[in-house]
């Protein structure tokens, strides 16, 4: 059986899986938790994320608050959003 199947496709053990939070879901934590620094041990703390899960900031969506964010990864749309609202963005 496994010789007339095919085999598809291509899996990196290189990988790395980020966890997407995009700029309106921060505003949901912002306005649900009322933090305006968010940090990994921030989000642990309120069960948002795993322990070891890496987070990468997206540009969807609107930024009402100035935030400071911490995290792996940042997209260039979503690091102009969040500085022009007054915040910060610091890379781990």
């Amino acid at each position: 059986m496994q010789r007339r199947l095919p085999k598809r496709g291509f899996k990196n053990p290189n990988r790395v899986e980020f966890t997407a939070m995009n700029l309106d879901r921060i505003q949901e934590i912002v306005e649900k938790y009322k933090i305006t620094d968010i940090s990994l041990e921030a989000l642990q703390a309120n069960g948002i994320i795993g322990k070891n899960d890496k987070i990468k900031i997206l540009g969807r969506g609107e930024l009402n608050s100035s935030v400071k964010v911490t995290a792996h990864a940042v997209s260039a749309t979503a690091k102009q959003a969040i500085e022009e609202k007054g915040g910060s963005v610091n890379l781990v």
